[in-house]
């Protein structure tokens, strides 16, 4: 597959993943009377891995995420020479759909891009308060654990036509869990979309929304590589 082939996959992809996941949290989360809340934001951030996953995981391999591809990377599952260029990829769709959400967002009385925008944060800017050093954790913790779902579900090894359904309920999961401590991250393009948007705190504190991801991504590979080996 060629290569600007693999990177038009990846800016749809990514694209889709910030317009559904981001888009539930801004427009739906807390509609009057069927707003879908903290449940089903969970879920369409999930969803949205495991249709793409599905739809171009055959071309690019479906990263979507920065920190995937560098997990990917670092469990020698993906060549460095494309880690650059895939990035590039994955931020610019995250930015694009962040861009179609906040046209979309824009069009009623009352919008507030200042108030967050699905932005991730912590300490005053966690949904829940939590500090610096819990956001840094559960978003490294996370990564980790998105990597590992993603390295095994993918392993050769493993149950095959499984893997979008365990790494799109693996993410589910991962939001479930995180929403109320960083409006849950585990993924620099998605957090950076929004945040050039957001256009103030967001962006001050994008710095731990790529370093925790990459770190735990990072590690997640190096792990995986030892149960590889025989």
């Amino acid at each position: 597959m060629k290569l600007s082939k693999k990177l038009a996959a990846e800016f749809i992809g990514t694209f889709w993943l910030v317009l559904g996941g981001c888009g539930s949290a801004v427009l739906a989360a807390a509609f009057p009377d069927v707003g879908i809340g903290l449940l089903g934001v969970s879920f369409a951030f999930g969803l949205t891995v495991l249709t793409m996953a599905f739809a171009i995981g055959h071309i690019s391999g479906c990263h979507l995420n920065p920190a995937v591809s560098f997990g990917l990377w670092s469990g020698g599952r993906f060549s460095v020479t494309e880690l650059g260029p895939y990035i590039l990829s994955q931020v610019a769709g995250g930015i694009t759909g962040a861009a179609v959400l906040y046209v979309i967002a824009s069009g009623t009385a009352g919008f507030d891009v200042t108030a967050g925008f699905a932005s991730n944060g912590y300490a005053e800017h966690s949904p829940g308060g939590y500090s610096m050093l819990a956001a840094l954790v559960a978003e490294i913790v996370m990564t980790f654990m998105f990597l590992m779902i993603i390295l095994g579900a993918t392993d050769k090894r493993a149950p095959q036509g499984f893997a979008p359904i365990a790494i799109g309920l693996g993410l589910t999961l991962i939001h479930l869990i995180t929403i109320p401590v960083t409006n849950t991250s585990v993924n620099p393009a998605r957090s950076t979309g929004v945040a050039i948007f957001q256009g103030s705190w967001a962006v001050s504190q994008l710095w731990l929304f790529w370093l925790a991801p990459i770190i735990g991504a990072i590690l997640a590979g190096v792990v995986y590589r030892w149960f590889e080996k025989e």
